[in-house]
């Protein structure tokens, strides 16, 4: 009876995490839209803008992405470019220097992202700051979409939807990290709906620069603690699908293993760096949220997939075959691993059919959890970012 006690925490688990956080959020969110009124979003909202882009050696970036940025639909003497180039020894700084209408904050050491973001935003003085990396490109209307949710003054970060372009055939990764951050998008908008998002992602997020607080040069992810600290002020972050940054997959499993481990040692990080978040009492609604979407998956989930494993085979070792419900629940476990095995074999087959790639991916990103733990007490770590090679 304990083993079948144990096997359902485990499971409930990762149920939870996945799937009833989802439902538990959708439900939150459709009582507050019908039982409260919001106030209309004020689209005429034209505050000025410091578009601030961080850049290590982006050089085969930087033409696409100023072009885009130049492109974007906004009031052209209210938005303002900035560019930190730090440490980079590329041509970043001498095709930068192309361009008369934007700002470059360059020095010659490199010293990590966070610390170049800390030290361009002593330099900003518009009241929003729209963060975005080299090789992300926005859509027309991504600052306008951003920009009309500070109006409301309860809202200090704002962030924007992260896109992976797809193909209609697709390799593991690929097809893993699109239908990933869809689940995310889906996540992040229930909970903005609910109240407020949890963060936001580097690749496109904005926030009241006058709430920006200057955050630990060894810090890893940067852009989970800078919005997680406006959330733990009580301002709300707002989700925004309708501004949306692109970029393409991980190059191979090996890139994206090795991005999604960086996050992970991040995670572990950013647990003992805010301890304080985990307090019910007195961050409420947003620890719950913190500890599902984050917390859970830093932690327990990757434990709870092996233990599940593990006691289901324990608990219908002595059971004739198909005798019991355990015996289908142990079957599905072996068809997901399988599917994992194949992944594994053919992930570099170019496929329509996404959805059979995602335990592959699940797989993998519970694996980078576990290396990420290691990496983290290990103490083998940098600040500095080693950027994933993309498509």
């Amino acid at each position: 009876m304990e083993l079948k006690i144990l096997f359902w925490i485990f499971t409930g688990i990762i149920i939870y995490t996945y799937l009833g956080y989802t439902i538990i959020l959708a439900c939150v969110a459709f009582f507050k839209k019908q039982y409260t009124s919001q106030p209309p979003l004020n689209n005429l909202y034209e505050p000025d803008v410091t578009v601030l882009i961080p850049a290590y050696n982006e050089a085969a970036s930087i033409a696409a992405k100023m072009e885009n940025t130049i492109a974007l639909d906004y009031p052209e003497e209210k938005l303002k470019i900035v560019w930190i180039t730090d440490g980079s020894d590329d041509e970043s700084l001498s095709i930068l220097k192309r361009y008369e209408s934007i700002s470059i904050f360059h020095q010659p050491e490199r010293r990590g992202k966070i610390h170049a973001m800390n030290r361009g935003m002593k330099l900003i003085s518009t009241p929003i700051v729209v963060f975005t990396d080299a090789n992300t490109m926005l859509n027309k209307n991504a600052i306008r979409e951003i920009v009309k949710h500070f109006a409301d003054a309860s809202v200090g970060c704002v962030a924007g939807e992260k896109r992976i372009k797809s193909f209609i055939t697709e390799k593991a990764v690929e097809a893993g990290e699109g239908l990933y951050w869809q689940y995310e998008s889906l996540v992040k908008k229930l909970e903005s709906y609910s109240g407020s998002a949890v963060c936001a992602a580097g690749e496109l997020f904005a926030l009241r620069t006058d709430l920006y607080e200057e955050v630990d040069t060894d810090t890893i992810l940067d852009d989970f603690v800078i919005s997680l600290q406006i959330a733990s002020k009580g301002y709300k972050i707002k989700y925004e699908p309708d501004a949306y940054g692109t970029e393409t997959a991980s190059v191979s499993v090996k890139e994206e293993l090795k991005r999604k481990i960086r996050i992970a040692c991040g995670g572990w990080q950013t647990l003992f760096k805010m301890p304080h978040l985990l307090n019910f009492f007195r961050y409420g609604f947003l620890s719950l949220k913190y500890i599902s979407h984050k917390v859970f998956r830093w932690t327990i989930v990757p434990v709870a997939f092996i233990l599940s494993f593990i006691l289901n085979i324990t608990i219908i070792l002595h059971t004739p075959f198909l005798s019991n419900l355990y015996w289908y629940l142990f079957l599905f476990q072996v068809l997901f691993y399988l599917s994992v095995l194949a992944g594994t074999v053919f992930h570099d087959i170019r496929i329509r059919m996404r959805f059979l790639f995602v335990p592959y991916y699940m797989f993998i990103m519970n694996y980078a959890v576990m290396l990420g733990m290691f990496r983290f007490f290990s103490g083998r770590y940098s600040v500095n970012w080693e950027k994933a090679k993309r498509g």
